[in-house]
């Protein structure tokens, strides 16, 4: 797991120079690295800026972010306190267009995906992170691996572009161990399926080898969705892990853009405020490293398919 640092003059019309180095960045990307881009290669206009900066949001669990839904065109979590319906619109239209920068950008940058993936929620963070009073399983400050519990990724990789469009400050992170080393520590041996549905099997073994009681995947999660989504959890509130984890962190500067793959790198934001982001869902069929993604490590685990 490394930082690699990517500056702007080594893309050619935002790509990288050859296909094998989209090839390489999209390799290290699955494998746990960071790519960092020390200048966003986005678009931001001051005024656009200012205006993001100026959203107030009252701190509390219910608006922990501001998201916008591209598939539904739709806005959610603005603070109802935060002004009138001029403001909430032109914070959609600002929305918006980012998301569709960052699907632009990595259509080029990540071209051997070949734009084989859902697009997925983009999101505001206008909140000081630092001390934040949220409930556990909340808080950005633990470390833990990515799941969503409402929107089950059905074995697709969760990647996920960040912008810190702070004007000062840097967003600080800390990240700890890769998946493949962190559950083999906390669910280890092979887990081998007995008869019956392996994979709902597995999902009660796995979770099992955790602590986590049962899991039997529902008619739209899958073994390894409700697997994915009881793992983070369990991260979060392990106190053994959260004291014992290796810990390395990282700052992110002002104006600086940076993806990760957040399902295989455990990852927790200390400090930091105005941040945006955008989350992609990478199909398996389009990876270049399936075999270090967290599905085919927790399949060779199970000796069994989970979706």
């Amino acid at each position: 797991m490394a930082l690699a640092t990517i500056p702007l003059e080594q893309l050619v019309d935002g790509r990288p120079a050859t296909a094998e180095q989209a090839r390489d960045w999209c390799a290290r990307l699955e494998s746990g690295d960071i790519l960092f881009f020390p200048e966003t290669p986005l678009r931001f206009t001051a005024d656009d800026l200012a205006f993001l900066r100026g959203q107030q949001q009252t701190g509390s669990s219910l608006h922990k972010n501001i998201a916008y839904k591209p598939k539904m065109d739709k806005l959610s979590g603005v603070d109802a306190k935060g002004g009138d319906g001029a403001t909430v619109e032109r914070l959609h239209g600002i929305m918006r267009g980012y998301s569709r920068q960052v699907v632009d950008f990595l259509s080029g940058f990540l071209a051997p995906y070949e734009r084989r993936w859902r697009l997925d929620y983009a999101s505001f963070r206008p909140l000081e992170e630092q001390n934040r009073d949220l409930p556990r399983r909340r808080r950005n400050d633990l470390l833990h691996t990515d799941a969503f519990p409402t929107r089950p990724t059905h074995g697709a990789r969760i990647l996920r572009f960040f912008d810190n469009i702070h004007p000062e400050r840097t967003r600080d992170w800390v990240v700890g161990d890769p998946f493949a080393q962190t559950v083999r520590r906390f669910a280890p041996g092979q887990i081998a399926p007995r008869p019956g549905n392996a994979a709902t099997r597995m999902g009660k073994g796995l979770a099992r080898a955790v602590g986590l009681g049962k899991a039997v995947p529902s008619l739209k999660r899958t073994a390894y969705d409700d697997f994915m989504m009881r793992f983070h959890n369990f991260l979060k509130e392990n106190d053994q892990y959260q004291s014992e984890t290796a810990r390395y962190p990282w700052q992110f500067p002002a104006g600086s853009s940076w993806m990760v793959y957040t399902d295989t790198v455990p990852h927790a934001v200390l400090a930091g405020q105005y941040a945006l982001e955008q989350t992609l869902l990478v199909e398996p069929e389009a990876l270049v490293k399936p075999e270090v993604s967290p599905l085919r490590i927790l399949e060779t685990m199970a000796g069994t398919r989970l979706v």
